[in-house]
């Protein structure tokens, strides 16, 4: 299993709406950044859309990517038949072997039966590349396991997020045990589950690696045992600051710290 940063590691540099600092990162950026943590993996998702780059701008990134050595994973949201087809085009373009993707889009929540059928489409596209669907607010892990498995391929799978499945009910632990066995690729995000001053209710709020309630040392044995996930790719849901720039170094300091508690957990060059 491979560690790596990814364009939800920089959520903020990247750009949210209505939070975007004075320079946002770009794909370039991301590549910088894993050469100054000494990672070999980055994942581009939808916050940092590569389809949108020219031809000649996406080629200087795969260019130089391949030279420094750093693998390349792609991930989008809006699981149609037509985009899926778009990202398995990118990924070829990037020597990627792993697309994730958010079910859901803008106006599109499909059935879980539609999410099937759409599979089934796709997989005869795949070819070598592996896809991995993120458990992501909507869908169960019991639903996307069952999609999976009716996908009846090999090349379906799952993108584990340690965290947002808490916005379907469900704690972690449960969804690991779902979703372990037929997971491609792990999302690192650490968090905090405090309670309200007034105990009436809890916050939720993210934490670097290794200084929230996921126990990640479990966690990556755990996945190992299964033998099906070939990389790991840490997120942060890093607190705003008082202004954008005071985020963005808020930002790097978690990825900086985390990326120094994650290192070790990880066999052999990260």
């Amino acid at each position: 299993m491979i560690l790596g940063i990814g364009s939800y590691t920089y959520g903020w540099s990247v750009g949210v709406p209505g939070h975007a600092p004075a320079r946002t990162m770009d794909e370039m950026d991301l590549l910088d950044r894993a050469r100054l943590h000494g990672v070999r993996l980055v994942q581009v998702c939808d916050n940092l859309p590569l389809l949108r780059l020219s031809p000649e701008r996406l080629g200087r990134f795969a260019d130089r990517a391949s030279e420094e050595g750093v693998r390349v994973e792609v991930g989008s949201r809006g699981l149609t038949p037509e985009h899926a087809l778009e990202m398995i085009g990118l990924a070829r373009r990037l020597k990627a072997d792993l697309i994730r993707f958010v079910v859901d889009g803008p106006d599109f929540h499909p059935t879980p039966a539609e999410v099937v059928r759409i599979l089934r489409v796709v997989v005869p596209r795949l070819g070598e590349l592996r896809l991995g669907l993120e458990n992501h607010d909507r869908l169960k892990a019991a639903v996307l396991r069952t999609i999976v498995e009716e996908a009846g391929s090999e090349r379906i799978g799952i993108c584990l997020d340690t965290a947002n499945s808490l916005g379907a009910g469900e704690g972690f632990d449960a969804v690991l045990a779902e979703l372990g066995p037929f997971t491609f690729n792990l999302h690192i995000k650490d968090f905090q589950v405090t309670r309200l001053s007034h105990q009436m209710g809890f916050t939720v709020e993210g934490r670097p690696a290794g200084a929230g309630m996921l126990d990640i040392p479990g966690l990556l044995a755990g996945l190992r045992r299964h033998g099906g996930c070939g990389s790991a790719v840490l997120e942060l849901w890093t607190p705003p600051g008082t202004s954008p720039a005071e985020t963005v170094a808020r930002e790097e300091e978690w990825a900086a710290k985390s990326l120094a508690y994650l290192k070790p957990l990880f066999d052999g060059p990260v």
